[in-house]
Order: C-alpha cells, then sequence, then structure tokens
C-alpha cells in the first residue's frame, strides 16, 4: 500500500525517511520540487504533481508543512487535496496548527465524506530518525485505530485524546514549556559565562541539578558547540507560541511567562536567526 507524504522541511524528511526505512512506499510532495526530487531520488520514492494528483492515489496521506496557512493552501488549496479523489481517504496533519483552524478543516473534509486527523508530533529531527517521536491524535478514533500501525513505525509514544482540535491543544501547551525550558537554560547558561564559570562546566552542573531534563539533554551540544543547524527552528516555536497565546485568550486565562518567552524569540528573530535552530536564542543572551 502506498501512503502520501506532504512537507518535506527538516522534520518532515526526517519522518519521510524514517517511513521508507520501515518498508513504508511513498508518494511526495512538497512545494519546493526540487526537495521532493532529491528525497526520491535518494530513497526511491515517487513524486506527486501536486497534492489534489497525490490523493488521487493513496488512501492515506500525511501533512506537516510551516503553519496552518500553509496547510490549508495544500488541502483545499486549487490544486489542494480537497480537491481530488479524497472521498473516503485519510488526511492525518501533523502540522502545529491553530486550534481552530484543526477543527474547521475536520469539519469540511467531513462534508465531503474524507477524514481529518489532527495529530501534531512532539520531538524534532533525531527523535524521528530513531523512530522516537511523541504524536498525539484527534479526530475520529476509528480512523485513528487504522493509522495506529503507521505513527508506530516513527512514535515511541502514541496518545488519542478526543476530537479534532484537542490535539492541537495539548502540543501548543506542550511547547509553552519547550519554548521556555530552552529560553532558560540558554540564559542561565550565558549569565553564568558572565560570571566567569566556563560554558562546559555550568552545562555540566546544570545537566546533574536543576536543569536536568530532555530537552538540555538533547540541546546541550548545540549550545556548546555553537552548532544551530535547525532541527526546529526560531521561527517555528515564534508561530507556535503566538498560536498558543490564542489558546490563553479564548480561555479566558493569562500568561505572562509565555508573553515573556514567546518575545524572547522575537528578538532572536529581529537578530536575524529566525531560520536557525531554537536553542539559537542562547545568542540572544550571548
Amino acid at each position: 500500500m502506498k501512503v502520501g507524504f506532504v512537507g518535506l522541511g527538516n522534520l518532515g524528511r526526517a519522518i519521510a525517511k524514517r517511513l521508507k526505512d520501515q518498508g513504508v512506499d511513498l508518494i511526495v510532495w512538497n512545494r519546493t520540487r526540487e526537495k521532493a526530487e532529491k528525497f526520491a531520488e535518494e530513497t526511491g520514492s515517487e513524486v506527486a504533481r501536486s497534492p489534489k494528483d497525490l490523493i488521487s492515489r493513496v488512501e492515506k496521506v500525511f501533512v506537516i508543512v510551516f503553519d496552518s496557512q500553509a496547510s490549508e493552501e495544500v488541502i483545499f488549496g486549487e490544486e489542494g487535496i480537497a480537491k481530488g479523489d479524497v472521498k473516503g481517504k485519510t488526511v492525518i496533519d501533523m502540522t502545529t496548527n491553530h486550534f481552530r483552524y484543526a477543527e474547521v478543516a475536520y469539519d469540511e473534509l467531513k462534508k465531503i465524506g474524507a477524514y481529518y486527523l489532527d495529530a501534531p508530533v512532539l520531538g524534532s529531527v533525531i527523535p524521528a530518525q530513531r523512530g522516537e517521536l511523541t504524536v498525539v491524535v484527534g479526530g475520529d478514533e476509528e480512523r485513528f485505530e487504522e493509522v495506529k500501525p503507521l505513527f508506530e513505525k516513527f512514535c515511541k509514544n502514541i496518545f488519542y485524546v478526543g476530537p479534532a482540535g484537542k490535539a492541537t491543544k495539548v502540543k501548543l501547551i506542550n511547547n509553552i514549556v519547550l519554548g521556555g525550558f530552552m529560553d532558560l537554560i540558554a540564559e542561565a547558561v550565558a549569565i553564568a559565562e558572565r560570571a566567569g564559570i566556563e560554558k562546559e562546566k555550568i552545562v555540566e552542573i546544570l545537566s546533574a541539578g536543576a536543569g536536568k531534563s530532555y530537552i538540555l539533554d538533547v540541546k546541550k551540544k548545540k549550545i556548546l558547540e555553537e552548532d544551530f543547524s535547525p532541527h526546529f527552528s526560531v521561527n517555528l516555536i515564534y508561530k507556535d507560541l503566538h498560536y498558543a497565546q490564542d489558546l490563553i485568550k479564548d480561555l479566558g486565562l493569562f500568561s505572562f511567562t509565555t508573553s515573556a518567552v514567546k518575545e524572547t524569540y522575537g528578538l532572536a528573530r529581529k537578530k536575524g536567526l529566525g531560520d536557525l535552530d531554537f536553542s539559537a536564542v542562547y545568542k540572544v543572551f550571548d
């Protein structure tokens, strides 16, 4: 059985490669066609002419793009998935979307007889390569059960949480913590350096003390070597925190922390770091 895959950015490419390595036959599409052709050449995959063409050749398609605007274009645009032979088929959207969009996408596809799974992933390139991502899924439970064997090929943890939109809310809450941890670790390391403590030493001590965390484990090498090649970019965490602020507002709540952390990444963008890994927020304090 062939499976469709739309979006070959840093994380999308890693997931698609993992699926191929696990024996899944893929037909791919990417807005920048050269990326799709390069992936196809390296992995023996097929390249579709458009999302509309792709859905006519598969029963299930993964989508992982930058934001909800990009997802809407891929799914509902002029040459989008919804314009093709989509009836009875399943769109698995792993994009970190706006929660309202995920709800609308589910409803609109249901009107034309298709299924939408709201399925953002937690983790980035290295966990994807190892099959250790976490996926949170919303939508029809029957569709989730059908797709679960595919999730198992690249995810270590799989959570079904109910209706579409709910999974995206979970992801946004997760990324409040993710962005906050990275911001705090970067700031602490920079403060230590100004206090005359070697970067290697403070990272070692934080790893054994209050800073011990998944995020420090996976990002300490980037901070130490200042290699900020992107796994998950500053632009992406900034976008996610913006969506999270909308969720907080809709709930009638407030979060000084989320606002402050978001604007730290905003400053990183201002300094030209937007396309780098979000651990590059260290350079704001350095």
